[in-house]
Formats: structure tokens, C-alpha cells, sequence
């Protein structure tokens, strides 16, 4: 099944945890790994949306503080999942989320690989074909679909999973941040 189609059919919960998840791998670019760790808990905790929201704005609050270095196209994105992140958990509110920080995460992972254009991304996310991508950006999308589907066939017990996934993600973005960086100058 197809990133595109796998957001439409996830749950509320589903499209929480897709739509963080994708943020949690591009969270090194905004300076604090750690910000995001409440919200997984609200999450797993199956708090209220009321406690979502307070931990949300606590979490925007903490990254929007934080100093990171240049304010270029890949921060700009990063921060735009974070301020796009809805307080009230609605199926409809988090499928537009979840949309949105896929196509920023791959967006991101593109212009850290130098990669020209978005062309092929929508075809990636529509299909699931990865030929023609750059190995950054290809690892992303299978990321992003893993989360889908582990939470498709596992439900909330996936939730540590997901975690797992977007935690090595972080390190491979780290990774990415540190080639451009040596590779800019």
C-alpha cells in the first residue's frame, strides 16, 4: 500500500504518531532531540486532547527557544510541522498534519541530500516506487510508510516500534546534517 493511502486510512491515533514521528526525525534540525519525548508519552499514555494540547504548546514553547544555527530551507520546514501541529486531535485536523509533514520531512531529506527538485516525490508517495530517489530520501519514505503500517497491524501496541523507527531516523538525519555541513564549508 502507498504512503498516500495508507494516511487516508489511518486512525486518529495513527495519524498522531505519523505526523510525530516525521517531525521526531527532523527535530535535530530545531537543536533539543529530546522536545518531542512528552508528546510520545501523552500519546502512549492515551492522555486527553487537553493534555495533547498543553504538552504541545509546552513542547513549541521549549523549540521555539532553542538556538539553532542558520535559519536555512530545512529549519524553516521543520518548524513549519511544529507550528502546523494540531491542538485538537481530530481525524481530519491530523490527516492534513500527517500529509503535511510527510511531504516537509521528504523535502527536507531531499535538499540534505542536494538534490534538485521535489519532482518524484509525489509519484514516491503515490506509488511507493523509490527508483530515481536519492538513498536519503528513499530511506524516509520506507520510514514513514513502516510507522503507517506498524501501527496499521498493531495498533497501539506499535507505538514503541514507531519510536524505534523515527529514532534511527534521527541519526541518519544527524548524520546527513553533518555531510551537508562538511560539504558547505
Amino acid at each position: 500500500m502507498s504512503l498516500v493511502e495508507l494516511i487516508a486510512q489511518a486512525d486518529e491515533r495513527g495519524l498522531a504518531v505519523s505526523g510525530l514521528a516525521c517531525l521526531d526525525r527532523c527535530v535535530p534540525l530545531l537543536g533539543d532531540d529530546e522536545a518531542l519525548r512528552p508528546l510520545w508519552a501523552s500519546l502512549a499514555e492515551d492522555a486527553a486532547a487537553g493534555d495533547w494540547a498543553e504538552r504541545l504548546e509546552q513542547t513549541r514553547g521549549k523549540l521555539d527557544a532553542a538556538e539553532t544555527s542558520g535559519e536555512d530551507e530545512t529549519v524553516t520546514l521543520a518548524r513549519r510541522m511544529l507550528a502546523a501541529a494540531p491542538a485538537e486531535r481530530s481525524a481530519a485536523a491530523l490527516r492534513e498534519w500527517a500529509d503535511g509533514c510527510s511531504v516537509a520531512a521528504l523535502r527536507i531529506h531531499r535538499l540534505l541530500d542536494g538534490a534538485a527538485d521535489d519532482s518524484g516525490l509525489d509519484r514516491a508517495r503515490g506509488d511507493g516506487r523509490t527508483d530515481g530517489l536519492s538513498p536519503l530520501l528513499a530511506a524516509e519514505l520506507r520510514r514513514q510508510t513502516t510507522v503507517l503500517e506498524l501501527l496499521a497491524a498493531h495498533g497501539p501496541t506499535a507505538l514503541r516500534g514507531a519510536l524505534e523507527v523515527s529514532t534511527e531516523g534521527r541519526r541518519v538525519l544527524r548524520a546527513a546534517m553533518s555531510r551537508r555541513s562538511r560539504r558547505d564549508g
